[in-house]
């Protein structure tokens, strides 16, 4: 029993291993990646105040991104230095494996907060409806299988 606990635990390595390169890979590497993101935000930021009457980029039309025009070529290298992406993608996998291991999830791109505040946040909400969910499936699923038990070969 406990050489098949320990293999499942060692399959687990390769699993998550496979699971995190996946997830940098498409975190990194598709079109409108983290950078052009976080420089749209700058420019819904900016349209906040500016030319679309206290409306964001997305409610003037404009889609939310507009390229890197309007945003300082500065603050973009400023984003590409302070979230690693200055450096080449293995260095960032390296680093990212790093962080991992150390239960280090970094900043969310898209909140710009730290991620395991992120989590404290919802992590109440997505609590209860787990329990609500447990409660609702087994006063549903008891029933009907003591219903099918009673009526068996029917």
């Amino acid at each position: 029993m406990w050489s098949y606990i320990l293999k499942r635990l060692l399959l687990m390595i390769p699993t998550l291993f496979g699971i995190l390169l996946i997830t940098f890979i498409v975190i990194q590497f598709v079109p409108g990646g983290p950078v052009e993101q976080m420089v749209a935000q700058l420019q819904g930021r900016d349209m906040a105040g500016g030319e679309a009457g206290g409306r964001t980029a997305a409610a003037a039309g404009l889609g939310g991104y507009r390229g890197r025009q309007g945003v300082d070529a500065a603050k973009v290298e400023e984003i590409k230095k302070l979230y690693g992406f200055d450096k080449p993608a293995h260095e960032r996998f390296v680093q990212m494996l790093g962080q991992f291991a150390r239960f280090d999830l970094g900043r969310s791109f898209f909140h710009n907060k730290d991620v395991w505040q992120l989590i404290k946040e919802k992590l109440p909400v997505s609590i209860s409806l787990g329990m609500w969910t447990f409660l609702l499936t087994y006063l549903i699923s008891v029933p009907l299988g003591i219903a099918k038990a009673v009526r068996a070969g029917t």
